[in-house]
């Protein structure tokens, strides 16, 4: 399979092709009808050429989808979906805001596994694989949180485009049209701008998979997401006659704006639980009541207690799951499903909690009424011996595994030395999660939006050894020295043995986690249930 040096090779050879075309006149000029049925210019050939070149010469063994020549069979199990150029206008007219553009799947948008993405003329590059995140210039991307007050929406506005794009443009405090969709998903995915709305009068006019496949990867692995105007994730296939309107967004509510007119998805409720709680039966009946009529589904442990159907969390197709019980429970509920999550209070203090159980009918209301906000929040993968293990919200663990035995470790942030020390474990902690474990140990707490992650000694034998601050796109290695196991603790659900001399890496996942709020502000939250709590 080709990896991403070939994509760069590829993209090389565009950019050089194209910088010796002499002037704009040379550039803009029609020579033939390309097989997407549109005019052909002189650039979109030289760029298609040069492309097709390296990738014989080089005997990449690739299929070819492109914008001019159209499909290419090389025998091969994957195909490379190119636009030499998308912004071909912006090109010829001298606007520096046009692309190479190259993904590589097998069938459709869903199964592309690796993409990337060149502005010609300022030499901007954005990378992405999928499930290992988006990448600017080496830099990791996000996108971003949505402010009402503040959209940036970029419309397609031009001849071909929908009336209901000129009435969106009115709605948002600012939109751009800037020929060139590839980039402008881009700038969503790197958090520039809130949504991208592709929305033309007519089906022969809608958007091409050659156009968006590579930067669709980059705004999924981003955070991002694409539905059509159905809401329906994107998933085109790789055919030049196919055509599609869509919205691409940072966060779900930025899509809920843009289609204020349209008929709103019917949301579907899940409900997963602790049932060894003696409080849990009653306040899942409360739940229950207040959904009344609303499409819902409990998770089987539920179901089997209280004589329902079920289905397990895992497989259940929700788009809110409303968690009930304490914060391990709603740590649990994340870890099997990527739905927004809301918990419902059955524990004590219930930090992550945004229902208690004295306002769930309140708090049922305002969801069904759409009175929230989705707040994305990173995840951080774990690996072990080669082996993924899971993603965790708070915080992992790594302890010795015998009781009272203290161990010698080693921490490297992007392999170098941060610190050695003997203690009895190492957190390493999410925003999230330093109002928990961490905090206990005397580690300050992060706002949420704080893009780091926090190293924590856990009863360290010298009193220099102190907690550390990382950026989040630091890959974090944790070596434990000797021969004497430990154990990895994911979010305080599960445990991994580790053996003696190997190592365990963390670095931010490309999933977020969801969660639903009512917009009680941070701070709020830290004094009413940790400053003012036992």
């Amino acid at each position: 399979m080709i990896g991403m040096d070939a994509l760069k090779g590829i993209a090389d050879a565009v950019e050089a092709a194209v910088a010796k075309i002499p002037d704009s006149a040379s550039r803009g000029e029609e020579i033939c009808i390309g097989a997407d049925g549109t005019p052909t210019s002189e650039i979109d050939k030289v760029a298609e050429n040069a492309a097709l070149m390296h990738i014989q010469l080089n005997s990449l063994p690739i299929n070819v989808l492109s914008e001019e020549i159209g499909f290419v069979d090389n025998g091969a199990d994957e195909t490379l979906v190119m636009d030499p150029i998308d912004g071909t206008t912006n090109a010829i007219a001298g606007i520096p805001y046009y692309t190479v553009s190259l993904a590589v799947g097998r069938s459709s948008i869903s199964d592309i596994r690796i993409a990337y993405l060149r502005n010609l003329a300022t030499g901007d590059e954005y990378t992405a694989e999928k499930g290992k995140g988006a990448y600017k210039n080496g830099k990791r991307m996000r996108v971003r949180d949505l402010d009402p007050k503040n959209l940036f929406f970029m419309i397609y506005l031009g001849n071909g485009s929908s009336p209901d794009s000129y009435d969106l443009a009115k709605r948002v405090k600012s939109s751009r049209s800037m020929g060139c969709a590839s980039l402008e998903m881009a700038m969503v995915a790197e958090g520039e701008a809130d949504a991208q709305y592709m929305k033309a009068s007519k089906y022969s006019r809608g958007i091409r998979v050659v156009d968006i496949a590579a930067s669709s990867l980059i705004l999924r692995e981003a955070g991002g997401e694409i539905y059509t105007m159905e809401g329906e994730p994107l998933n085109m296939p790789f055919k030049l006659e196919a055509r599609s309107n869509y919205v691409a967004f940072g966060k779900p509510e930025a899509f809920d704006i843009a289609l204020q007119k349209a008929p709103r998805h019917r949301c579907r409720y899940g409900i997963y639980a602790n049932m060894n709680n003696p409080l849990s039966e009653g306040i899942i009946r409360q739940v229950l009541e207040a959904l009344d009529g609303e499409d819902v589904v409990v998770d089987t442990d539920i179901a089997q207690a209280m004589g329902m159907e079920g289905e397990p969390l895992i497989r259940m197709e929700a788009d809110i799951v409303i968690s009930v019980g304490g914060d391990g429970t709603l740590l649990r509920a994340l870890q099997n499903t990527d739905a927004a999550v809301i918990g419902v209070n059955g524990g004590s203090v219930g930090f992550l909690a945004e229902i208690d159980r004295d306002h769930i009918a309140d708090g049922i209301a305002r969801l069904k009424s759409g009175d929230y906000s989705i707040e994305n929040r990173f995840r951080v993968s774990t690996w072990y011996n080669g082996e993924y293990l899971k993603d965790s919200v708070n915080e992992i663990v790594v302890h010795s595994a015998s009781v009272t035995k203290i161990r010698h470790y080693r921490i490297y942030v992007n392999g170098e030395l941060a610190s050695e020390l003997r203690a009895d474990g190492i957190i390493i902690s999410t925003p999230t999660g330093s109002t928990c474990y961490a905090m206990s140990l005397g580690a300050p707490y992060m706002h949420p939006l704080v893009d780091a992650l926090m190293v924590v000694p856990m009863a360290a034998y010298k009193f220099s050894s102190r907690p550390f601050i990382v950026p989040s796109d630091c890959t974090i290695k944790v070596e434990c020295v000797g021969d004497r196991q430990c154990l990895i603790i994911l979010d305080g659900q599960e445990e991994h043995l580790m053996d003696g001399d190997t190592s365990v890496e963390f670095k931010v996942s490309s999933r977020p986690a969801r969660f639903v709020r009512f917009n009680s502000d941070f701070f709020t939250r830290v004094r009413e249930k940790l400053v003012n709590s036992l």
